[in-house]
């Protein structure tokens, strides 16, 4: 070999032993010839324990999900097979130690005389890439490498920017042989102006700013010319290459990214659909992981009165259609459980519950709630939000506390359940959704709407189906069962060991008017259950005032008198405590801001009279 023909091979082989991503050279039987040091670093098999061994068992035995990777499947292999060039953005390497690593790699094969008589394999270690990669880059990613060409080009240069290597997919791209490559001012060639068609002078290369700084330099969005004077547009990494400690060049790793950038307009399209369903996905993970956290009253409905069977008879005949439904009843009676039955029931329960208490959103929030808002819509809105019917697409949207709507807000709700669209706050696009409603309340809507405090024609939409539920009174005989389920429930949570409820107590519980329902039962059971010693539980004598001022007749005072006296009694008892642990809003099972609420539609106050 004259000096020439060895000074070009010591320069390829800086070249390769230089380079930031693994190469390995195979044989045609796919074992190895050459490792470069990246490749030895990274993967921790030494040179010796690697060539004359088939990569494909030492490094990729195995998919990324874990499962067997046959040989014969392998795209390193199918270089071997069909000549052409693999790219696979996706995969796992094995280390030495056992561990693997996630790679993406091209195998591209080498010919010989026509023949293929080995492939060469360049991979990079994309560990840190897929940890800070969210979901949308990598789809973008994806949707890039698919549209480039296969293959990466690859050309090494020398400190003065004259090259000295060219990979064989470089000069199919390029249309230049290597000879009138190799040798020549790579820049002057392909790579003369910027994107835009304007001068790109070589100081200005970053290129060549490798050779300034010793760093890595990626750039996603170039063009480089062609032989025959035409241009496609390309994206390369620059690899400054070292030699006992000093800079001597760069390699070069480019794909052609033209198809990308033909179809750009349509993949922006494409992807700015896929931002929206990401939001929404995203959207939908948040509530549903809040949804987990929701302490539910019941796992089931319990009990086998008359009046409950009448009930869920009729929860059966609704489920199936996309009726709207009204579910009305005394607070604690479990309208979000009914709610949640009928949604269960229905063709919509594979796609979400959404839950909104209309009482608990301060008004100047529940629009945005609702509805979404755009960033800067509203001072505080710094990002874009999906509302809850744009979540609910597709599922059901409960409605709770239906009548706390604002008036202002109800014909926005009205064109929903009329036109299926609205508009985000902010925005003038129209968004359509397919929600099936249902709304709940303790509240009389027919006297709200004579007072002209709630819409009449909202009113009839609401009410295609309405569901009254009785209240526990009315269920004496589901008693028994519901306190031996609250029983087991809480004995089990607090660690105590009781094994029966005396007939006494019983009675006492069953001739109770409860007034907060069930609800009130659970609150009452759980606190039984604290104070009990022993394994026979033991209730404390229920309030007799309170039983007998919540027990009236039907024709004496009307519900919303029942449900003031009620909470003006537990106010008494935590003398006038809201929040915290021992609060009325914890012992009523509400909210804070919703207990205010109430006591202000029913004109509450210390100094009020009661019932």
């Amino acid at each position: 070999m004259n000096d020439k023909a060895s000074q070009l091979q010591r320069k390829h082989e800086l070249i390769l032993n230089s380079a930031g991503e693994g190469i390995y050279g195979l044989d045609i039987d796919g074992r190895a010839t050459f490792v470069n040091p990246a490749a030895v670093k990274m993967t921790g098999w030494r040179t010796d324990e690697t060539i004359g061994h088939l990569i494909h068992e030492v490094h990729h035995h195995t998919k990324v999900d874990g499962s067997p990777y046959p040989k014969e499947q392998c795209p390193i292999y199918a270089a071997l097979k069909d000549g052409a060039v693999h790219c696979v953005e996706d995969e796992v390497f094995w280390r030495k130690d056992g561990s693997c690593f996630p790679v993406r790699y091209t195998s591209t094969p080498i010919r010989e005389y026509g023949q293929v008589v080995g492939a060469v394999v360049v991979f990079e270690d994309i560990t840190e890439k897929k940890r800070t990669e969210t979901a949308f880059a990598q789809l973008q990613r994806r949707n890039e490498l698919i549209l480039s060409a296969a293959g990466e080009g690859i050309y090494g240069l020398d400190c003065e920017g004259i090259t000295t290597f060219v990979n064989p997919a470089a000069t199919k791209m390029l249309g230049w042989a290597s000879e009138e490559l190799i040798g020549q001012p790579m820049h002057s060639l392909l790579h003369h102006t910027w994107p835009d068609g304007s001068s790109y002078p070589r100081e200005e290369c970053p290129i060549y700013e490798a050779f300034k700084d010793g760093a890595v330099h990626q750039v996603d969005d170039e063009i480089f010319w062609r032989k025959d004077g035409s241009s496609f547009s390309v994206e390369y990494t620059s690899t400054p290459i070292h030699e006992s400690g000093l800079l001597v060049g760069a390699v070069v790793v480019f794909r052609d990214i033209t198809e990308r950038k033909r179809t750009d307009k349509n993949l922006r399209l494409a992807l700015t659909e896929v931002k929206r369903l990401k939001e929404q996905f995203e959207a939908e993970n948040v509530y549903l992981q809040e949804e987990i956290k929701v302490n539910h009253n019941f796992e089931e409905i319990l009990g086998r009165s008359a009046p409950l069977r009448k009930i869920l008879h009729q929860v059966e005949q609704v489920a199936s259609t996309d009726a709207t439904v009204l579910i009305l009843g005394e607070t604690g009676t479990g309208k979000e459980l009914f709610a949640r039955s009928i949604h269960d029931l229905s063709d919509r329960k594979e796609r979400p519950l959404v839950k909104v208490n209309c009482a608990a959103l301060p008004t100047t929030l529940i629009e945005s709630e609702l509805f979404g808002h755009e960033k800067g819509s509203f001072t505080g809105a710094i990002a874009r939000k999906i509302g809850r019917f744009e979540l609910a697409n597709g599922g059901t949207i409960f409605l709770d506390e239906i009548g706390e709507l604002p008036l202002d807000l109800q014909p926005k709700l009205l064109r929903v359940l009329q036109e299926g669209d609205f508009e985000r706050l902010g925005s003038t696009q129209t968004i359509n959704v397919d929600v099936r409603i249902i709304a709940a309340t303790n509240r009389d809507l027919k006297k709200m709407v004579k007072d002209s405090d709630f819409r009449d024609d909202l009113y009839f939409r609401l009410s295609v189906f309405p569901l009254t539920l009785p209240p526990l009174r009315a269920r004496k005989k589901d008693i028994p069962m519901l306190v031996q389920w609250f029983v087991s429930r809480f004995t089990k949570k607090l660690g105590k060991q009781i094994q029966s409820v005396p007939q006494n107590v019983m009675n006492l519980l069953q001739n109770y008017a409860w007034p907060g329902n069930i609800r009130e039962l659970e609150n009452v059971i759980e606190r039984a259950v604290i104070l009990t010693r022993g394994s026979t539980l033991s209730v404390q004598e229920l309030d007799d005032s309170t039983h007998n001022i919540l027990t009236p007749q039907p024709d004496q005072v009307t519900l919303e008198e029942i449900e003031r006296a009620y909470i003006g009694k537990i106010l008494e008892t935590t003398n006038w405590l809201i929040s915290g642990d021992r609060g009325a809003a914890a012992i009523l099972g509400l909210h804070p801001n919703t207990l205010r609420s109430r006591m202000q539609k029913l004109g509450i106050k210390r100094s009020s009279s009661l019932l």
